[in-house]
């Protein structure tokens, strides 16, 4: 759907990175600076593009229900900072009501960083309706989103089991065939994810077996410690049989 060079917003050199990317979890100590909800909501109105900027960047901090439609609204503005400050605000305020306009905007927007953020925020609301577009993301579009789309989809470990199982063959295609490390790893993370939550079946052996594969013959030594991990979590006796053989055999030295 995308090519990596369509955006020129999108430096090569920092492709995976956004300026939202540190944006930081919740806590009791932060409560203090938090921006002020009243003022904030008014300004998500403002004329001005800065002022809604600000605004929709507050709301990456602040959790509020009364900024969600106003969220929404900015997801279609015309400046592309307040629809990637929105559509992360949106992930930290997810929303039932959010997801269509969300996939929506997935779809027609051509800023990357965009996408990027409108796939976190995706994630964040474990809802069904997002796994075809997150699936799209995770085959079509350029490695920032990718890299999100894969991470988004351990989120499926959330919903039913019809779900999970639904999201196990692009993230098993993604980790063998991806051509950025990044994005292996991040496969690797979310099918371990899944497969603690799935029983003992065709579907969850295909899984592993992949993270075997991974562990065993990816070039990159990152994917391969992440796929690792992955087994480790999961706790599968085949794949640590398999961790301790490679291992004793002095395979990774």
């Amino acid at each position: 759907m995308y090519d990596d060079d369509d955006l020129s917003v999108l430096d090569v050199a920092v492709e995976l990175e956004s300026p939202l990317d540190d944006i930081e979890p919740l806590d009791a100590e932060s409560e203090a600076q938090k921006p002020d909800p009243e003022a904030m909501l008014a300004l998500l109105t403002a004329h001005e593009t800065p002022q809604r900027m600000l605004a929709a960047r507050a709301f990456c901090e602040i959790q509020d229900e009364r900024a969600i439609p106003h969220l929404i609204h900015l997801l279609k503005d015309v400046c592309p900072l307040v629809r990637v400050s929105a559509a992360y605000a949106l992930g930290r305020n997810p929303s039932s009501t959010a997801v269509e306009p969300l996939i929506n905007q997935f779809n027609h927007d051509w800023n990357g960083y965009v996408r990027k953020g409108v796939v976190w925020a995706l994630g964040n609301c474990r809802d069904r309706r997002t796994l075809p577009t997150l699936t799209d993301a995770l085959k079509t579009d350029i490695s920032a989103v990718r890299l999100w789309a894969a991470s988004s989809l351990s989120q499926m470990a959330q919903l039913q089991y019809e779900d999970m199982v639904a999201s196990i063959p692009p993230l098993i295609t993604a980790l063998r065939q991806d051509p950025v490390a990044a994005v292996r790893s991040n496969c690797a993370w979310s099918l371990g994810q899944i497969c603690r939550e799935l029983p003992s079946n065709a579907v969850y052996a295909g899984a592993i077996d992949a993270l075997i594969e991974a562990f065993a013959e990816d070039e990159e030594m990152g994917v391969q410690e992440d796929a690792k991990a992955a087994l480790l979590k999961v706790g599968d006796p085949r794949g640590l049989q398999m961790i301790e053989a490679l291992e004793s055999e002095g395979f990774f030295l």
